[in-house]
């Protein structure tokens, strides 16, 4: 993991960030208390059940958060996309593990400073509290996936959910993206095994609903079928 000072200017979430509701100086005096951060995939940002006194912003890439089974498997319980936020403020110990998924970027903080800026400036305050909002919905989305009956039903849902968070608009999803899951991991998430998962993925693109481009590259073909 390597650091460096933040770049706030070329920043490619500094529109969508909770950093984005600070003016110039307010978000200067952010980015110093800052450094950049890349993760090679696998990497731990934040290990469960330990001290924490970070949190990050996620710039680039995506992460996993997870929690580790009484078997000693891995139950993934959300993804974090770019411009999201990680890191319980007011808590000192993480009780879940975060770790890149694929090659990432990230603005850390110290947790310290961080909480420090939020009670100095309401509007950052403000922000990272509609991020906690969007943070429940898509976490309860993710619920509802998983809950659905059949298994082409999960997996066009799961395709949707992920061409929307790698969409800069709000309003459409991406025409493009990479999964940022393995197949095995995809499965462990929506309660199907890594066969149904490819069978699924197959269908769908017979069905004209998407296109594959190499090992992990989604096209969408025909949205209206993935559903709403």
């Amino acid at each position: 993991m390597t650091s460096s000072p933040l770049a706030c200017a070329t920043c490619p979430v500094r529109d969508r960030a909770a950093c984005s509701a600070l003016g110039g100086e307010e978000r200067a005096d952010l980015a110093r208390l800052g450094r950049h951060r890349t993760l090679v995939p696998g990497e731990v940002l934040f290990a469960a059940d330990e001290d924490n006194d970070r949190c990050a912003t996620l710039v680039r890439g995506a992460l996993k958060i997870s929690a580790t089974e009484r078997d000693g498997s891995e139950r993934i319980l959300s993804l974090v996309h770019p411009a999201g936020f990680v890191g319980e403020l007011f808590a000192p110990v993480a009780r879940f593990e975060v770790a890149a998924l694929t090659a990432s970027e990230v603005c850390l903080f110290s947790r310290r400073e961080y909480e420090a800026a939020v009670e100095r400036y309401p509007a950052l305050a403000r922000a990272l509290l509609r991020r906690s909002s969007e943070d429940l919905f898509d976490l309860r989305s993710l619920v509802g996936i998983v809950g659905r009956h059949s298994a082409r039903e999960k997996m066009a849902a799961f395709l949707l959910a992920m061409a929307r968070a790698a969409s800069s608009s709000p309003c459409q999803p991406a025409a493009s993206f990479d999964l940022p899951l393995s197949r095995a991991e995809i499965g462990g998430m929506l309660g199907l095994t890594i066969e149904t998962v490819s069978r699924q993925l197959t269908a769908l693109e017979k069905s004209g609903a998407i296109r594959r481009v190499g090992l992990r590259g989604i096209e969408l073909v025909d949205a209206a079928q993935l559903g709403s």
